[in-house]
């Protein structure tokens, strides 16, 4: 039999062997992929195959609303599993729980927010509202925002407003001008040619910008005068994670269509876009299959998200959203913490420099903290943990960030 050396030895190798296997059969996006491999997740933590427990302040860049491995949402997906996978094409049939999902959303969102076209992914879902927009307007041109970011896909590519991203892509699609985010003097870009305008309601990759306070209001004043729709990106801090359900909600106004993502299925891959009825019937002729997804819709990930929209709407957390970012900004106070951008648990913190946060995040990560770091500025530290968050780990993870930048 092997003692516990063996069994140690046994598992570093195979460990290795994995990580040689990551490295040389998937994909890398970057040329500093970290390799970390996860032996399991539950609630706030991940757990590697080296043996230790990370608390994640991460959430899978804000995916994991709920924390990991959430009973509600295993069961929820166990029980579909059990059922059916794939029957149909988007659109086709009436499976229980995509219904379910698009009548509790119209249920929990403002009028004239009532029909909900699912998707794959955030990224897929911004395509689709560009057609949508197109479509029922009849226009062509766009507006969207510097620094914004919606996606790697074309279309997404296209509205985002890093050229540094972007330019080896083009060409991208044509007649995309941008404004600045918070600058009502662009807002006579906007015309009557203009079929939408598309914004992040709080701008993520540019360090979790909030608009002003009467911003998007006189926002979307414009739009209405000169009949461009308005669409909101709501990708990552929807499903509660600014304490209401979508950010859109702090600041007085209704978008003519409602993108989301992420959070929205607890780690699942999905995405949406919601309109109008009258909004979104265009899709449905002239031509027909406006939009079409094979695996929108899936009843396996729409179980899932509708677990996770129910227990976000019905177990109180978004209630405790607030108490929770006042503890991060009261704990995270040091000379190296230039500010805080941000509301409620997506938090961009400043280290001034990109070259520090990237050390700070790698530190962090020694200790047991995932922490990472923003697209766009790499200057600011990442803060989108679960909901689920407890104030005591809020408490340790903010202590070992603080531990870091004491002994830098």
């Amino acid at each position: 039999m092997f003692n516990e050396c063996s069994l140690a030895l046994l598992k570093f190798f195979t460990t290795m062997e994995i990580q040689k296997d990551f490295f040389t059969y998937q994909a890398q996006t970057t040329k500093f992929a970290a390799g970390f491999e996860v032996e399991k997740a539950e609630g706030s933590y991940i757990f590697g195959k080296d043996g230790k427990k990370y608390l994640d302040f991460v959430a899978g860049v804000s995916a994991n609303t709920l924390g990991h491995s959430h009973p509600k949402i295993v069961n929820a997906i166990k029980e579909q599993a059990d059922k059916y996978l794939h029957v149909m094409v988007y659109g086709e049939y009436a499976q229980e729980k995509p219904v379910a999902l698009c009548k509790l959303l119209a249920e929990a969102t403002p009028d004239p927010l009532e029909i909900t076209y699912l998707v794959n992914s955030g990224a897929e879902a911004i395509d689709g509202s560009l057609k949508l927009a197109k479509r029922y307007t009849g226009r062509e041109e766009i507006v969207s925002f510097k620094d914004s970011y919606h996606g790697n896909t074309h279309g997404a590519l296209s509205v985002s407003g890093n050229e540094t991203h972007k330019r080896e892509f083009r060409p991208l699609l044509p007649m995309i001008s941008f404004i600045e985010f918070n600058n009502e003097n662009d807002f006579g870009k906007i015309t009557e040619k203009t079929a939408c305008v598309m914004l992040e309601t709080i701008q993520g990759a540019a360090g979790f910008l909030v608009p002003k306070e009467d911003y998007l209001i006189k926002l979307k004043k414009r739009c209405e005068e000169v009949g461009a729709l308005l669409i909101l990106d709501e990708i990552q801090p929807g499903f509660g994670r600014t304490g209401k359900l979508f950010s859109f909600e702090h600041f007085g106004i209704v978008p003519d269509i409602l993108v989301m993502g992420k959070g929205m299925g607890g780690g699942v891959p999905v995405g949406a876009f919601m309109s109008s009825r009258e909004i979104m019937e265009s899709l449905s002729h002239s031509p027909k299959l406006g939009h079409i997804t094979t695996f929108g819709g899936n009843p396996l990930i729409a179980a899932a998200s509708h677990a996770t929209l129910k227990e976000v709407l019905e177990s109180g957390l978004m209630n405790e959203v607030e108490e929770k970012e006042k503890l991060f900004r009261e704990l995270l106070v040091h000379p190296k913490i230039k500010n805080i951008n941000g509301k409620g648990l997506m938090l961009a913190v400043n280290l001034s420099s990109p070259e520090y946060t990237l050390d700070v995040a790698k530190r962090c990560m020694s200790k047991g903290l995932i922490v990472f770091w923003q697209l766009y500025r790499n200057e600011y530290l990442r803060i989108s943990p679960p909901l689920t968050l407890s104030l005591e780990e809020i408490k340790e993870g903010c202590q070992i960030i603080l531990d870091v930048l004491n002994d830098l």
